[in-house]
């Protein structure tokens, strides 16, 4: 496994398509965009098409939060880049950031995946080859930061 931390998705372009009546990348494609960048993330540590046929096994999202920080227009290129926080057998805890081309950030995502055995469908330990390939990425990725936006909770605070 490369050296990879954070891992930095392929460039994506904003669709016509996703743009809102307000002239910007609708709120629901932050998420498509996230997503993108978490199969490429995923593929890393074999979560991918092959693996759900080969094993049965897939992941579901069981919680995501964004953060709006900056508009995205349409034909812009975006990248995501995805932080492995933490992982047990059946959970990994990861952090996304969205990324112009040119370099600012856009917006933040922070997910909460489950390891699901099809069968069922129903929340299933990892093959101990898939733990291990996790813990690589981890040890890479606990080098970084703790991403500032991680953790938090949405809530009006009151005086």
């Amino acid at each position: 496994m490369p050296n990879n931390a954070p891992h930095r998705s392929s460039l994506q372009t904003v669709q016509p398509q996703w743009i809102d009546h307000n002239g910007h990348l609708n709120m629901a494609y932050y998420n498509v965009l996230f997503d993108r960048g978490a199969d490429e993330l995923f593929a890393e540590f074999g979560f991918d098409p092959d693996y759900i046929a080969r094993t049965g096994h897939s992941t579901f999202s069981a919680e995501f939060h964004v953060c709006y920080l900056r508009e995205l227009h349409e034909g812009d290129q975006v990248y995501v880049t995805s932080q492995l926080l933490d992982f047990d057998e059946k959970r990994f805890h990861f952090f996304q950031e969205l990324y112009h081309e040119d370099g600012w950030l856009s917006a933040t995502g922070e997910g909460l995946g489950l390891h699901i055995d099809m069968s069922g469908p129903r929340v299933a330990p990892m093959s101990a080859e898939t733990y291990a390939t996790l813990k690589k990425l981890h040890a890479q990725h606990s080098k970084l930061p703790y991403p500032e936006r991680a953790g938090r909770k949405i809530g009006i605070t009151r005086k």
